[in-house]
């Protein structure tokens, strides 16, 4: 049996199940995958070196091999901070504005891409399939092929893609694109982002595509298609049954002494529409006095990025956004915000989601939101909670009994807000079960199962 060899920008030592709760999204996402094909998980250690020199860390954990490298402080400040973040991401989120085009951002970015495909080249054998992940790694492929890789490679993107008319604002764009087409399946959470890829490739390249998203360009044919991808469902759900679940629930309630809570959760990104979240929440309170004190929203955003002054600048702006708000409206019983910069454990969010009536999840552009499928899993099937949601994000385009709303607008998130809190049970039910049977029909193993079927060419 052929094994399977995931590349990605940083490595996350897979865990027991006892500790999965504290694995990202994208951790949870493979683990299963590297077990059953004895594979291999290659990427960034996250840590700093005097001088790479080719060293190669391997470690063996919980059935998983993962094999790491340190980087330079250079080829961190150019590929990590500069080009991945502050080139690429605003960009693919629509976010032109903050776009950086620095030279040295994409000599560094395509340097540590050498770096990756010299190192883990010796690592692959021949009956290997490769799954390279996301925005971090765009041209990793052809420097594989260029190394005499022959093995089937696939690509999944965790993020949007941009529409031409924004991308081809990239400088080298074409020959960005051009080192994509080397990958046998290139995979896009949502349609959306699948049609602005196929876009470009005709109108900008030249190349053809068929029906089934099947690319012919200069020779060489490959296939493009959308894989949305879900949560660990069943381990997840596990998790909101249990003792840290209920406690969280309980502390939760307990404190904001029966006040209907809404809920967001979010790494401190300027793409999660947090800004936006909390002036559509002070229009409710404007609107609907009579229901302000009735109501709680908690914002858990835990910091990212500190050393990209764009996101030191957003946290900045929410520390005032909701100290002026609190300021406006809170009593000697009541704030209006809780603001919570830190992280927890899943389990602590699927109680913290349980006893939530409101998820309000209003990105401005996300390539899918984890978030708001792990919140729908989390709910009391008696009783759930009603789900807000962006129609910006890729989870719009399943989880359609949300409330979906345009994150832009102050007045649409005031409405929604008003909306879900009058909703009846009823309603709630039947919105809720429609969403709960996606989130568990199309998880992460339906994601996974799927992508590597087509990357076997199944």
């Amino acid at each position: 049996m052929s094994r399977l060899i995931v590349i990605s920008n940083r490595v996350s030592a897979p865990k027991a199940k006892s500790a999965a709760g504290a694995q990202g999204g994208l951790a949870v996402a493979l683990t299963a995958a590297l077990r059953e094909n004895r594979g291999i998980w290659f990427g960034w250690s996250g840590n700093e070196c005097e001088k790479f020199e080719g060293k190669l860390d391997m470690e063996r954990h919980d059935g998983v091999t993962t094999a790491t490298i340190d980087l330079e402080r250079q080829d961190i400040d150019e590929y990590y901070n500069g080009y991945a973040n502050r080139t690429l991401w605003p960009l693919f989120h629509y976010r032109i504005d903050l776009a950086e085009y620095e030279r040295t951002f994409g000599s560094g970015y395509e340097r540590v891409n050498e770096i990756f495909a010299e190192t883990v080249a010796p690592l692959i054998e021949p009956d290997d399939l490769i799954w390279v992940h996301d925005y971090h790694m765009l041209p990793l492929g052809k420097m594989l092929r260029d190394r005499g890789v022959k093995n089937r490679i696939g690509f999944f993107l965790h993020i949007p893609w941009p529409p031409t008319r924004l991308f081809v604002s990239l400088p080298y764009h074409e020959r960005l694109v051009r080192t994509l087409l080397e990958y046998d399946v290139i995979g896009f959470q949502t349609n959306e982002w699948l049609e602005s890829f196929l876009h470009y490739v005709e109108k900008e390249l030249g190349g053809t595509v068929d029906e089934d998203g099947w690319i012919e360009f200069e020779g060489r044919r490959c296939c493009a298609k959308a894989f949305p991808i879900g949560i660990d469902f069943d381990e997840f759900t596990e998790a909101a049954e249990g003792e840290t679940a209920a406690e969280a629930n309980r502390q939760l309630s307990r404190s904001t002494l029966g006040k209907k809570v809404i809920i967001g959760v979010d790494r401190l990104d300027y793409s999660k529409g947090v800004e936006e979240r909390f002036q559509g929440y002070e229009r409710f309170l404007e609107n609907n006095p009579e229901q302000a004190d009735h109501v709680v929203l908690l914002q858990i955003a835990p910091p990212s990025r500190g050393e990209v002054h764009t996101y030191q600048e957003i946290r900045e702006r929410l520390e005032t956004l909701a100290g002026h708000i609190n300021g406006a409206h809170a009593d000697v019983d009541w704030v209006p915000i809780r603001y919570v910069n830190q992280g927890y454990p899943r389990p602590a969010l699927a109680g913290f989601y349980r006893a939530s009536r409101i998820a309000l999840i209003t990105p401005l552009r996300d390539g899918m939101n984890l978030v708001a499928k792990e919140y729908v899993a989390a709910q009391d099937p008696d009783d759930p909670g009603v789900l807000i949601l962006s129609r910006f994000a890729g989870a719009a385009q399943q989880l359609t009994e949300a409330l979906l709303i345009n994150p832009y607008s102050t007045d649409e998130i005031s409405e929604a807000i008003s909306q879900a809190l009058a909703m009846p049970r009823e309603e709630r039910i039947r919105r809720w079960e429609s969403n709960y049977a996606n989130v568990r029909d199309e998880d992460v193993i339906w994601w996974r199962k799927n992508f590597v079927a087509a990357l076997k060419g199944e």
